[in-house]
């Protein structure tokens, strides 16, 4: 007999692009990873009824919703999942918090700062999640496990970049990513925040950082663009670019980690691979290797399929789910949570302040 599993009513505000992810790995979770919870598609919020009911039929939602506020303090909810606009990330979040749900919410977490750190507060005796989805890309994992073997040896750059195309049309400024009352900002909370957490979480802390931030379609109030140099505490240096006036890369998240003893470097465009170069082997033999990461051996190769065999975009959201439910059982602080969402917008603002004031900032704290 299967072992009884408790069941999460999950409630979703937002039924756009990254809600139907969310969808998804709920459905797909327990295919993938033991746990002892059973997410329930209870209740999808939204203002749309239409696009609200194509949705719940479309991935098997058994409520709607239209106002977010009669849904997070019922009885029956046990998780609040925010995937809407900026702008709604804080009033949900710390709602649910108050009402005592776990609450997951998209990234950035904020509009600004002083949101992020009265939503960080306000979740802190809930359990909590952000989804920084990359972390949870097999070869970034491989990467940080590699970093943590010290098999890189002293780091002397880092380096990422976060392009695409999205923005290049100069007749798109209406939709909500390109309205600061709506977004909080443009490309730097958009793409620079997913660079600035898999920096964080690779490198270690930002300790000084200048910026420049370009808007190319005079119709938009958020920036276009943004380029960032920074210092990091283990010494090395950095550079940050995000744009989404990218023509040619469709979704290009990318970092390159040079060391004393070799390379590292990734592209979430080939999320499969892992690029590796190791300066310790003789001279005659060294060459940078394409690491296909799926296994053996390599995260997450006992979730899904076999070696060899290729997983997509969907999967770094359901093993993001799946840990999370794992930490939650375990009664563990799962990462990244809000308070690693806090320290990213924390290195956003410094963004934004050093473009505004054209100079260099050190990051308190």
């Amino acid at each position: 007999m299967s072992e009884l599993k408790q069941t999460l009513n999950i409630a979703m505000i937002g039924h756009g692009f990254i809600g139907k992810v969310h969808s998804n790995a709920f459905h797909q979770v327990g295919h993938f990873f033991q746990t002892p919870f059973q997410p329930r598609l209870k209740v999808v919020c939204g203002r749309d009824r239409e696009k609200l009911e194509a949705v719940a039929s479309q991935w098997g939602w058994e409520e709607i919703a239209t106002d977010w506020r009669t849904v997070v303090d019922r009885k029956d909810i046990q998780v609040v999942d925010i995937a809407v606009p900026n702008v709604l990330h804080a009033p949900i979040a710390i709602a649910a918090a108050a009402a005592g749900k776990i609450v997951l919410c998209e990234k950035p977490l904020a509009m600004s700062l002083d949101e992020a750190e009265r939503m960080a507060a306000a979740v802190r005796q809930v359990p909590n999640l952000v989804w920084f989805n990359y972390r949870r890309v097999p070869a970034v994992a491989f990467a940080k496990m590699l970093l943590s073997e010290g098999r890189v040896g002293q780091i002397f750059h880092y380096r990422a970049l976060y392009l695409n195309q999205s923005g290049s049309n100069p007749t798109k400024a209406s939709g909500w990513r390109y309205q600061r009352a709506v977004a909080g900002s443009g490309t730097t909370g958009d793409l620079l925040s997913h660079s600035v957490d898999l920096a964080l979480d690779l490198n270690g802390k930002i300790t000084e950082l200048m910026a420049m931030t370009k808007t190319f379609v005079p119709a938009r109030d958020v920036d276009d663009a943004v380029v960032v140099m920074a210092r990091f505490a283990n010494g090395s240096i950095g550079s940050f670019e995000a744009s989404r006036f990218a023509p040619g890369s469709r979704n290009r998240n990318s970092f390159e980690i040079n060391g004393s003893q070799g390379m590292l470097r990734f592209n979430l465009e080939n999320l499969n691979n892992l690029e590796i170069f190791d300066a310790t082997e003789p001279a005659n033999l060294q060459g940078i290797r394409n690491l296909l990461v799926t296994g053996p051996n390599h995260p997450y190769a006992e979730n899904f399929w076999k070696p060899g065999h290729i997983i997509g975009y969907e999967h770094t959201f359901i093993a993001t789910l799946g840990d999370f439910l794992g930490a939650l059982a375990r009664n563990e602080t799962f990462h990244p949570n809000f308070e690693d969402a806090l320290a990213v917008q924390r290195v956003l603002d410094a963004v934004q302040r050093s473009a505004d004031s054209k100079s260099w900032l050190t990051l308190e704290g």
